[in-house]
């Protein structure tokens, strides 16, 4: 019998926009190369599925390790650092420049 699968949801707001983010710290309880595959779900709400930094759907699918997203203080921490580190590019910061300027008209 396998164990129960443990996902946490969070909602966190980040410039004006609602995430949601679901974390499953052992993904199907599965271990590559003895470290445990940790799941992350994160998408906008509100506005619905509003472009992010990570990516223009408002939506995305990424696995990565329980002591990454530990080592930055959990998933809300881990995808808000994320979340800056990537606004910082020149596409984000010209689609935000775009996005700031219709919102004048």
């Amino acid at each position: 019998m396998s164990a129960a699968r443990e996902t946490q949801t969070f909602n966190v707001e980040w410039n004006g926009i609602h995430i949601n983010i679901n974390w499953e710290p052992q993904w199907l309880n599965l271990k590559v190369n003895h470290y445990d595959v940790a799941h992350l779900d994160i998408e906008s709400m509100k506005p619905e599925r509003a472009s992010l930094p990570i990516t223009e759907t408002g939506y995305l699918s990424h696995f990565t390790s329980s002591a990454t997203v530990a080592s930055f203080g959990g998933p809300v921490e881990f995808v808000l650092a994320w979340l800056e580190e990537a606004a910082c590019s020149p596409a984000w910061q010209a689609q935000a420049r775009a996005d700031r300027q219709l919102a004048l008209f």
